[in-house]
């Protein structure tokens, strides 16, 4: 697994434009959240040990969060030919498994995360009424072996900020985890540098 930072884009920037198909065979397009509060974009897949380690406690913020008007939704850019386990059938497994209230989604082009500038998973952004983005980065410093609790403090608090209507705060650190596996030739400039 290669360690992978956030690529932290500019706060302010405005949510890219997506329609991507789902897990249980639908689709699910930026423009179905215009009427939420705020949006999360979460970076995820089902095979990194990251997103394992703090899949259970966001599945439980994300119900609690969506259920006071944030929109969440879940997008794998994994290139499912190298990584199979990350594909449309086994994300609709896990959805089911983990009880995901939330959309899954699969970015099988990869421009949505291209387009967002997704370097790992687990990668968080979040973006207010206006989808201005206002927080990016981990949620919380909990890492598979290092002892920390998973709480969820640094998603939560920005989530917490957006939805009194105050400004979230500049200090964000960057979240840790799996690099997205481009498909060959098909890693951004960002990914190179």
């Amino acid at each position: 697994m290669a360690n992978t930072l956030s690529t932290m884009q500019p706060l302010g920037t405005a949510a890219p434009d997506f329609r991507l198909p789902d897990s249980k065979g639908g689709s699910v397009a930026l423009d179905d959240f215009k009427d939420a509060s705020a949006l999360l974009v979460v970076f995820m897949c089902n095979h990194c040990p990251f997103v394992q380690h703090v899949l259970p406690e966001f599945a439980r913020l994300a119900k609690e969060y969506q259920s006071r008007g944030v929109a969440i939704v879940g997008i794998s850019s994994n290139d499912v030919q190298s990584y199979p386990e990350d594909g449309p059938a086994r994300m609709a497994e896990l959805s089911e498994a983990k009880g995901l209230t939330f959309p899954y989604l699969f970015d099988e082009s990869q421009e949505v995360a291209r387009a967002y500038g997704a370097a790992c998973t687990p990668d968080f952004y979040l973006f207010d009424g206006s989808r201005r983005l206002v927080y990016r980065g981990q949620m919380d410093d909990s890492r598979p072996g290092n002892s920390r609790p998973v709480t969820g403090a640094d998603l939560c608090a920005a989530l917490d900020a957006v939805l009194a209507g105050q400004p979230v705060s500049d200090d964000q650190k960057p979240s840790l985890g799996c690099n997205i596996k481009w498909k060959p030739g098909n890693e951004p400039d960002y990914f190179t540098r």
